[in-house]
């Protein structure tokens, strides 16, 4: 909003941060108290909002009692074998959406025609402040919205050409972390196993070829394995048709998602080879359920429920602030080591024919 002149001519435009300052408060807080988010005391709430008022400040229109749409693979939504990342997601937009009032709609989507009615029904209902679109086919994604008039948010994807904000974990830079983890304990063949698809799986798999190039490594474009869906058992099966073809010429595996560690884990034990003695495997994601796979597995920590509630929190701030261009944020991600690594055993990779 722009301040008056003494002729009545726009002098300049008051930011956000001269509301904070005149009222001593944070920016994060003037933020929420004009947004009408929780979190602000009504007293702090309504001062703010006078000075704001005050200053011909632009107050954006309350989000409490807005609707968000959510729409979502209903494959991901109803198959626990694959969809506990997208669980974990969604419990952080849900826990965001409480915070701040905001009545989260869900739509599962199986077809690009399920997309485009819920892209009319968004754009019919004036509650509707948004929609995300949680780890839906990228193409699919992109095409479809395009022209719709309502902030759209990427979940767990992103867009090549910016035409979208989103929201995912520094795919490329914690593949990498995960594979110099491994060849810091000695290992050099490195296995990547995966399901290609996903420009989010794409960016894992550069990290890990990243690290093999950085590392000195050459010679690695035959340790890519690919299954077709994330099930556990087709990994397991990929790793033991491996090992029955070719014998054990990797002494590691880094694999796309923690579903597929589990079943190479499974897949190496069942060729009658140990983890981590003979081969380490590190996973993508720390599932719950990865302390309890035997060998409690090593994996990249991926912020899931920061996911969802940062997702939200992008979209709250394009409607609030309609002039910011569209930003793709990724969330850092940590190593958790556990006993499926070890270092490499000397002369492990006697198996490799080659070498």
């Amino acid at each position: 909003m722009t301040i008056q002149g003494k002729r009545g001519r726009p002098s300049r435009r008051v930011r956000l941060e001269e509301i904070a300052a005149r009222c001593g408060v944070s920016v994060s807080t003037a933020s929420r108290a004009l947004s009408g988010v929780g979190g602000v005391k009504d007293e702090l709430r309504a001062a703010i909002i006078e000075t704001a008022k005050s200053m011909n400040y632009a107050i954006p229109a309350s989000v409490a009692g807005r609707k968000v749409i959510l729409a979502a693979s209903s494959v991901a939504m109803v198959d626990s074998a694959r969809s506990q990342f997208t669980y974990h997601v969604l419990d952080g937009l849900n826990e965001r959406a409480r915070l701040l009032g905001v009545e989260l709609v869900t739509r599962p989507v199986a077809a690009p025609e399920d997309e485009i009615a819920l892209l009319r029904e968004s754009e019919r209902d004036d509650r509707v402040a948004g929609c995300l679109f949680l780890t839906l086919d990228d193409a699919d994604v992109l095409t479809l919205t395009a022209g719709f008039s309502k902030p759209i948010v990427l979940v767990n994807g992103d867009d090549p050409s910016m035409r979208h904000s989103s929201v995912t974990p520094c795919n490329r830079s914690a593949a990498m972390l995960a594979a110099q983890h491994l060849i810091g304990l000695g290992h050099r063949r490195i296995l990547f196993l995966m399901r290609r698809g996903r420009r989010t799986i794409e960016r894992r798999y550069e990290g890990w070829r990243d690290a093999l190039t950085a590392g000195g490594i050459a010679g690695f474009d035959d340790l890519v394995v690919e299954v077709e869906d994330w099930l556990p058992e087709l990994a397991s099966k990929a790793v033991t048709a491996r090992i029955a073809a070719r014998g054990l010429d990797f002494t590691a595996v880094l694999t796309a998602g923690d579903s597929l560690a589990f079943g190479a884990i499974a897949g190496i034990q069942e060729a009658g080879y140990s983890v981590p003695a003979d081969v380490s495997v590190v996973g993508m994601d720390d599932l719950p359920q990865a302390v309890f796979c035997n060998p409690p597995l090593t994996a990249m920590h991926i912020p899931m429920r920061e996911i969802g509630s940062a997702a939200l929190s992008l979209l709250l701030d394009d409607l609030a602030h309609s002039t910011l261009p569209p930003r793709r944020v990724e969330l850092a991600c940590r190593l958790v080591v556990r006993q499926s690594t070890a270092p490499a055993l000397a002369g492990a990779e006697r198996h490799h024919p080659s070498l």
